[in-house]
């Protein structure tokens, strides 16, 4: 039998309980553009998790935007947004698109010099609709209770489990269930998205819409692995937008517009360029040589290169290569930006120029607003991106991710399911044409594909970086938020 002193030691040596609950910070806050004036309610905080024996597993952070507090303002649209990554906080939608604030970068979304700055967001969607930020576990605030819980969370199925029930405790918790309400996911918040409305569709919750920004379904179009043709013929296009603003194209192309020129790459790569990648070591010299030509006219690369590569361009070496004779690289999330390399002859890129001059800003953007103006005062580290989280994500290795299925089936159980998919021209993590591609192979019912809208911009990944591009975004999903009610 113990005695009371063995109690007490024991107790001591067990690690303090973490509190289910700990009080949001509420906040009331106002922005002004011109004569008008927007009034809202900041809600930053945590929410629980917990397992069937009533254990806390992990506390996911958000932060909500609402207006109002009559009866009334719970019918407003109501919107859940995230990052992707895996690993990525929700900082680029909150901070550079959606939110009422943003941060201040060049208008071509070039890096501003430090310190940096957060100004009033003109284009918020918060007059259109409220939203909620969500951080998934092991991203900005949030942290599972132990490391070795965080395995449950970083993969597809936990992920969309853990996701979708922070939307339903939300609902609960503030009263939105009778709200109109939309999904917004970015890169692999698009796969998680997708997931979602399929997962939650059949937990009784429906969605008037979906907002899917430089949009990933299916990762069989970006994978380069050996046996796997198809990113190469999709990715052609992209490649094809960066060499053109470069200006790296042909005279006779270089002075076409963008989508012209875009349009007459497509059509090629879908057609004589699939099917010679199809026929392998069975393309004839003529046919092989004709392929190198017109890759050398669409990329900008030399027929040396792409001979070489076996006609096949890596997303990477590409990256590299298109400007070597300038010393120079261009993006991955962006192909507009550029980078010095420390040496000109390697073969891949030592950095993403496009990643790197994102990150400082929004990094102490979100951290300095988070405390100052959120009110959420907290020691722990906000995670923009976590390569923990994207190095330990656990796939399936048995078959390529994908949840455009998971899209398809709630399309089919909600016909008044509406989606819009925003895709820049110079996105090289998640390309136009492999969404494209996609969408064309989910068999969604006839009835149903005007459910779908497309809006291009020419920008990249973070679409939003560009100024004209978020504005132009605010303006479409204006629209389709109108439409979809």
């Amino acid at each position: 039998m113990d005695t009371p002193s063995d109690d007490k030691k024991e107790a001591e040596s067990k690690p303090a309980p973490i509190p289910y609950e700990i009080a949001p910070d509420v906040r009331k806050q106002q922005i002004k553009f011109g004569r008008r004036t927007l009034r809202y309610t900041t809600t930053a905080g945590r929410m629980a998790l917990k397992n069937d024996k009533d254990e806390i597993e992990a506390q996911i952070y958000f932060t909500a935007y609402t207006l109002g507090h009559d009866e009334a303002d719970r019918k407003r649209p109501l919107t859940f947004v995230f990052n992707g990554g895996p690993g990525s906080a929700s900082v680029w939608l909150h901070l550079g698109a959606l939110g009422p604030k943003r941060v201040k970068m060049q208008d071509e979304g070039w890096m501003p010099s430090p310190p940096y700055q957060l100004v009033d967001n003109e284009q918020t969607w918060l007059d259109e609709t409220d939203l909620v930020f969500i951080d998934p576990v092991g991203t900005g605030y949030s942290r599972a209770t132990k490391p070795e819980l965080n395995k449950q969370y970083w993969n597809i199925q936990g992920d969309l489990k853990a996701v979708g029930e922070v939307i339903r405790l939300y609902l609960t918790r503030y009263n939105r269930w009778s709200s109109p309400l939309f999904l917004c996911g970015e890169s692999y918040g698009t796969t998680r998205a997708a997931g979602l409305a399929g997962h939650l569709i059949e937990k009784g919750i429906a969605f008037n819409g979906i907002m899917l920004i430089s949009t990933i379904l299916n990762f069989q179009t970006a994978d380069f692995d050996r046996g796997n043709d198809l990113p190469y013929a999709l990715f052609l296009p992209t490649y094809a937008a960066t060499a053109w603003y470069h200006k790296m194209l042909p005279p006779k192309l270089q002075q076409k517009p963008l989508r012209t020129v875009l349009g007459e790459v497509e059509l090629w790569a879908e057609s004589e360029y699939t099917v010679a990648l199809m026929k392998g070591d069975r393309l004839s010299a003529a046919e092989r040589q004709d392929v190198i030509e017109k890759l050398a006219r669409y990329t900008g690369l030399s027929g040396t290169f792409i001979d070489n590569s076996n006609l096949r361009i890596h997303i990477m070496r590409f990256c590299k290569e298109l400007l070597r004779g300038k010393k120079k690289t261009v993006g991955r999330l962006d192909s507009r930006f550029q980078g010095l390399d420390a040496q000109a002859v390697s073969e891949m890129p030592d950095f993403d120029p496009s990643f790197t001059a994102i990150t400082p800003p929004y990094t102490a953007m979100m951290n300095d607003y988070a405390r100052n103006e959120l009110g959420f005062k907290t020691d722990v580290a906000y995670e923009t991106l976590s390569f923990e989280v994207n190095a330990g994500w656990e796939w399936d290795r048995g078959k390529y991710a994908d949840t455009s299925e998971a899209l398809r089936s709630a399309l089919a159980k909600n016909p008044y399911l509406k989606v819009l998919v925003a895709m820049g021209y110079y996105d090289l993590a998640t390309p136009h044409f492999a969404a494209q591609y996609t969408l064309a192979h989910m068999d969604i019912d006839p009835s149903l594909r005007a459910n779908i809208h497309t809006a291009d911009y020419e920008a990249g990944h973070m679409l939003y970086l560009d100024v004209k591009s978020l504005e132009k975004l605010k303006a479409d999903v204006q629209k389709f938020i109108k439409a979809s009610l």
